[in-house]
């Protein structure tokens, strides 16, 4: 007889669901059970407890994608059993990955597109760091055939999310991080020589800047890093941190010298789960060519049934996520996504516009020019009875999350509001999203809760 069949009451199966025994008692939580239980009412009880999370949809404050096509889950579905690690195994699940790192190769103008070498992660963090070690090796193997001492490298970065933080104390690396000023926010190329000497493994820019969704220029630090070399000899590679730019730029500001048109870059991460449509769990890192990852890197294990190279960081991990990424390739081609990804920024223009006009705001980002979204900041001098962590709370009675958080080192005393678009989001969502925040402010303006108060003084929302 199939366990969930099994009686603990009798004729307990016929019963209505939330009238057995795990629906009128309280279920373990935090050890196993003695007895099974009926898959259908756990399933329900789970789904139940879930009802507790956040509207994904309402989620404004993540980069993640929330809304996917019917046929993904259809797809994931079926490759549920799939290991992506056994090439051997399921050989179609590899090509299908192989498809996707060149078709994101040629994307990217890697002048040997065909022929190129990358791999999926389990998102953009681990793609990163994959690009990292490849400058650190390939930084030390110069250094060992020049005779010169390996022990002290360093990577530069602008202000950067944790990611870059952990690969940099995890891998050995000082991270030499220019912080953000009052004047500037992003990575320029002045600060970044600065900041360079003969243990510099590679320059990171962030296409696509956590805090304020901006670009940094990656070509002006090329250009850069051209001249020094010119001034110098010294060499130094770019790594491109495209975790969300990687999959906006090439359809919607296609003439940004971003990727590898410039020659200094060497490698470029992107995350297929956010702007890249795909459900979460996967990321992508693609090297200019074969001879930017170095061989040292590889290992090549045949126990699972035959011989395959892998550079990961990750073993075992499920492949839907990367059928589904070539499934959004397919599916929606350059012209599908661009239209989405202009929707999304569309919609962002039209919530900076309307923050904007609400006079109580300073737009740090209009949402014209980088990722879809807007960023802003309360006015100096401006005292509305809350702060943007208080508004952040009360939006959240209505169902939307929205981030608010102070800045980096530096400019710790500006706090920031940021709204993220992504698929999935309409334009009479980005208005309802206008009536509530006008609501929130009203409310404020006839309850003030913070008057007078620093804004950095007050606890909050972080996201």
């Amino acid at each position: 007889m199939p366990l969930h069949l099994i009686k603990r009451d009798k004729d307990e199966s016929v019963f209505d669901l939330y009238a057995q025994y795990a629906a009128t008692h309280s279920i373990p939580k935090y050890k196993m059970g003695d007895e099974p239980n009926d898959p259908h009412l756990v399933k329900d009880l789970i789904l139940d407890e879930l009802l507790l999370d956040g509207n994904a949809k309402q989620n404004l404050a993540t980069f993640c994608q929330t809304d996917v096509d019917e046929e993904i889950h259809q797809l994931m579905d079926k490759c549920l059993d799939k290991n992506m690690i056994d090439k051997d195994e399921y050989p179609q699940t590899a090509e299908i990955e192989n498809r996707c790192v060149h078709i994101l190769a040629d994307l990217w103008h890697s002048p040997e597109s065909q022929t190129t070498i990358g791999c999926s992660t389990t998102g953009s963090s681990e793609a990163a760091m994959l690009g990292g070690l490849a400058l650190k090796w390939r930084w030390r193997q110069r250094r060992e055939k020049e005779g010169k001492p390996t022990g002290k490298p360093n990577i530069i970065t602008g202000p950067v999310q944790i990611c870059w933080h952990k690969f940099a104390r995890y891998f050995d690396v000082e991270l030499r991080e220019i912080p953000m000023e009052h004047d500037r926010l992003l990575m320029t190329p002045e600060e970044v020589i600065k900041r360079i000497d003969e243990n510099t493994i590679g320059v990171v820019p962030t296409f696509g800047v956590t805090f304020t969704l901006e670009y940094e220029d990656v070509k002006a630090v090329s250009d850069a890093l051209d001249k020094y070399e010119k001034e110098t000899g010294l060499d130094i590679p770019i790594h491109v941190d495209a975790a969300s730019g990687g999959f906006i730029a090439p359809f919607l500001q296609p003439d940004i010298e971003w990727d590898f048109r410039l020659p200094r870059v060497k490698s470029i991460n992107a995350s297929g789960h956010k702007y890249g449509l795909s459900p979460l769990g996967v990321g992508w890192v693609v090297w200019r060519e074969v001879s930017d990852l170095p061989e040292d890197l590889i290992f090549r294990v045949n126990y699972l049934g035959g011989d395959m190279p892998t550079f990961a960081l990750n073993f075992s991990r499920p492949g839907g996520q990367i059928i589904a990424q070539y499934y959004n390739l397919v599916r929606n081609s350059k012209e599908g996504y661009r239209r989405i990804q202009q929707a999304c920024l569309d919609h962002g223009i039209y919530i900076a516009q309307e923050v904007e006009k609400l006079g109580l705001f300073e737009l740090l980002y209009d949402g014209k020019s980088a990722l879809p979204g807007a960023a802003w900041m309360l006015k100096k001098g401006v005292e509305p009875g809350f702060t943007l962590y208080d508004l952040s709370d009360k939006m959240r009675a209505h169902g939307w999350q929205i981030a608010s958080y102070s800045l980096p080192a530096n400019c710790q005393d500006m706090v920031i509001q940021r709204v993220l678009i992504r698929h999935g989001f309409s334009h009479d969502m980005a208005k309802l999203f206008i009536s509530d925040l006008k609501r929130c402010i009203e409310y404020f303006k006839e309850n003030p809760v913070h008057k007078g108060m620093a804004e950095t003084e007050a606890g909050g929302y972080h996201h």
